[in-house]
Formats: structure tokens, sequence, C-alpha cells
């Protein structure tokens, strides 16, 4: 996604890529990728290969990012401002693109069912905008769009459509430019980590960052469901039970249209305190419920220098790490 290019989004690895290799080939490979977050900004460089050449984290002040698709973004651009800069520094960065990873709130994401949908984007692009007229809080028309067929569960087309606000989006740019990066890339952070993802079965992905949670449920290459919601309070604060009556709009939304049931679940942004929530959750979804990173290292898909990311909860760069690999 970028707002030179319109949204250009990798959204997908691991068998998932074999599905959407056209949309994934079309998007820019900078082998230096930022994260901002409300908590920190994290900062990696690739080779030419798509291994880990180093990285770097910067914490932020509490408060310093309050996300939003509507509002801006940044209540403190100095404290964010020194972040970057400082993660730029250590990595070298100048003069160069960059993949820009940005809080979930900011980019909205639909999976839509249409039984007959345009195949040049002159005619797909103004269908969808006027489509998700009613479902974005802010006009359609001063904002970044993409949109990735997928295949259907029935008959007719799902198209992914991911949109923002072109101001917010400008907001984090500036700051990449502010260092004298180009952002040749912009996407959201879920829709990188969903690379982590082992899709051969039904899964549900709850990650938390700040007061967002996004629920994604990805099966045999597809997109089947996508949610970003704002919790009550913090990771440290969320109980199992506010999770679950988060997550389980879109869980009830996949079983009923799917005609089955979530097989795994993954967790990303709970740190020390994944162990309350496994069995609350395994009792709901009666499958295995384990840490999105967790997993990933145990079926043999991080090694080496993701690890490094991994052990600092990063699984946004890690998964724009796979997707680059």
């Amino acid at each position: 996604m970028s707002s030179t290019n319109a949204y250009q989004e990798g959204i997908f690895q691991s068998n998932l890529v074999r599905h959407i290799s056209r949309w994934m080939e079309a998007i820019p490979h900078p082998p230096l990728a930022v994260e901002i977050s409300p908590g920190r900004v994290a900062g990696a460089r690739f080779t030419h290969r798509g291994s880990l050449d180093g990285f770097s984290v910067e914490g932020l002040p509490l408060g310093a990012i309050m996300p939003s698709a509507v509002e801006t973004n940044l209540s403190n651009p100095a404290a964010v401002k020194s972040a970057v800069t400082n993660v730029c520094l250590r990595l070298g960065a100048k003069d160069e693109d960059v993949a820009l990873l940005l809080p979930d709130p900011v980019i909205r994401v639909f999976v839509q069912h249409f039984e007959d949908f345009p195949r040049s984007a002159e005619e797909a692009i103004p269908m969808l905008r006027w489509k998700l007229k009613k479902s974005v809080p802010f006009e359609v028309d001063e904002t970044l769009l993409s949109y990735m067929r997928q295949a259907p569960r029935t008959d007719g087309v799902d198209v992914v459509t991911a949109i923002a606000r072109l101001r917010i989006v400008k907001e984090y740019e500036a700051l990449l430019e502010s260092a004298t990066l180009r952002p040749g890339v912009v996407l959201s952070s879920t829709l990188a980590a969903i690379a982590l993802l082992h899709d051969q079965r039904p899964t549900l992905l709850a990650r938390i960052s700040g007061t967002s949670l996004t629920t994604a449920i990805v099966r045999e290459g597809v997109l089947a469901g996508y949610r970003c919601t704002e919790l009550p309070t913090h990771a440290g604060e969320v109980t199992p039970q506010m999770l679950l009556e988060e997550i389980f709009p879109l869980a009830a939304y996949y079983q009923d249209t799917w005609q089955e049931g979530i097989q795994a679940v993954r967790v990303a942004g709970l740190g020390y305190r994944l162990p309350e929530f496994v069995h609350p959750l395994e009792e709901e979804f009666k499958c295995e419920v384990r840490s999105l990173l967790s997993a990933a290292i145990s079926e043999g898909r991080l090694e080496g220098e993701a690890r490094s990311l991994a052990d600092k909860e990063l699984e946004g760069l890690v998964g724009w790490m796979l997707y680059r690999s």
C-alpha cells in the first residue's frame, strides 16, 4: 500500500502464497522494513536473499500514538519522530525504499462476495468505493484502496479489499520521509503477520496491539474473515471473557457461512499472560490454542535470524521477512 501506488499490500505466505502470488509479486520488496505501533517503533534490514541483516527497537511514551482510521494518530509527533530517527540511524537507513507496517485500525479490511466482479481495475475500484461507502467512517474519495480476488466458498467471486484514509497514511509516511526514506509499500501489521499462519486447516488468529484486537480466519489459501475492534482496556488488563466476546462474532460468522468449526487458534500480543487464556479458548473452540510465534517455531518455519525477531514478539516484521523469502 503506498500513497503513490494506491494500496499494494503483501498479505499472506505459507500455503496461502500459492493462491495470491500474482498480487504479491506486483508489490515492491524493499530490504528495509519499519513497523510503527502504539508502544514502539521497530525496524529490520534484510539481505537480498531475505535473511535478517539487523534490527532495532525503540520504545514510545504511553499515548504517543492513538491509532485511528479517521482522526490524527500522532499525539506526540516529536517522540515518534525521534524513535523513528533512532531506529533508522542504527540500521544505517538513508535515501532508500522502505516497507511501512502500520497499526491495524488505520487500515480497514473487508472480505466481500460478488456474483459478478469486473476484470479491470478501472471498473473494479469505483465499484468497491461505492460498495464500501456506508462501511467506512470517512469519505471514500479521499482514500487509498487495493483489492485481491480469491476463491469463493460457492459460485461468484470473493474480494479482499483494504482501504485507508489518505491523510492518516501520510502522517506515517511523513515520519519516514523526514528520515530521507521512501515508503514503497504500506500494509497493516496483522496482514504481514498472517504469513506466520499454517492454513491447511481453518485457523483463527487473535492479535492484540495496544487496545486494538484484530481477528482473522484463514483456510486453504483464503482469508475467510477479518475484524478489527477496540478493547475496553489494554492487553495487561484484558480478561479471557473480554477476548472471547470480541472474537466470537467472527468465529460464529465463519461457522455459519462455511459450515465447519475453527480447528486451530493462534494468539499474539498477550505475552506472558497467554496461559491464562489457553483453557477458556480451548473450551470454546475445542481445538489447540497456541502463541502465533511459538507455533511457527515448532512447525519449523522460523529458524536462524527470524528467531531474533520472534524473541522480541515482532510478529509483523517476522511475517514481512517470510513474505520476502
